[in-house]
């Protein structure tokens, strides 16, 4: 069983008393249940820590109904932990849930860019999807390379902003900032899935990809299952020569 910390936003409004906002519930639950059915423990943590706001629910999905009512889960939620306290080595991965309020909050967090960066150069799976994808940015790795550097990525698109009215209303354009700091972001038709993994990092492009993040990380987790348990005999075979 691995740990898996899931990552939130604290931003509530968009911009400055603008509508309400919150993490995407669909790009929560759908991992959470890849992760969950896969038997991984799943925590999570947001950027001021406590109760983290959320978009709305789409009732007439069951995962998302299944995500809202799992007691475990609302208990997990009602008062998260801030990044900044997080111990990354207690975590196998780390994945951040989208929502236009992370445009926000994740970039320029350094508890949060801090935590990114120790879990993937101790080995970890680093995931994002759509928005999420802000909290990569300045992440660097202990040879000082940025993480995003050379790196194939996916995240929500300029033109998807243009399409759901809210390239006037967010800080930047996220892709165009993934590219700036040396990212190839590749990029499929409006809501279409698009999952990219490269090395260790997996990105989504919208909440249609979500699950298919989940997926991906939960591939290379299998992997570092599978090379523990070949250490694990290799060393025991060694003891019993």
């Amino acid at each position: 069983m691995k740990k898996i910390l899931m990552v939130l936003t604290s931003v509530s409004e968009l911009g400055a008393g603008g509508d309400p906002t919150g993490y995407n519930v669909a790009e929560a639950a759908h991992p959470w249940k890849v992760f969950r059915d896969s038997g991984h423990f799943v925590d999570f943590a947001s950027i001021k820590g406590g109760q983290p706001p959320r978009d709305t629910v789409d009732t007439d999905d069951p995962i998302q109904v299944q995500f809202t009512e799992d007691e475990t889960t609302r208990a997990g939620l009602y008062n998260t932990a801030r990044v900044e306290v997080i111990d990354p080595e207690q975590y196998d991965a780390i994945y951040l849930v989208g929502g236009h309020g992370t445009m926000w909050d994740f970039p320029d967090n350094e508890g949060l860019q801090k935590l990114i960066g120790d879990i993937y150069n101790k080995g970890g799976v680093v995931g994002a999807v759509c928005h999420g994808p802000a909290g990569l940015l300045d992440v660097e790795l202990h040879h000082g390379i940025k993480l995003l550097s050379g790196k194939d990525v996916a995240a929500f698109t300029n033109d998807e902003e243009i399409a759901v009215g809210k390239d006037q209303i967010i800080p930047f354009f996220l892709a165009d900032k993934l590219v700036e700091q040396g990212a190839n972001h590749i990029a499929a038709d409006n809501f279409e899935e698009n999952v990219q993994v490269s090395e260790r990092l997996v990105t989504g492009q919208n909440p249609a990809s979500a699950a298919g993040v989940a997926k991906e990380m939960e591939k290379l987790l299998a992997e570092v299952i599978h090379q523990e348990k070949a250490a694990e005999e290799s060393a025991a075979e060694a003891e019993a020569d």
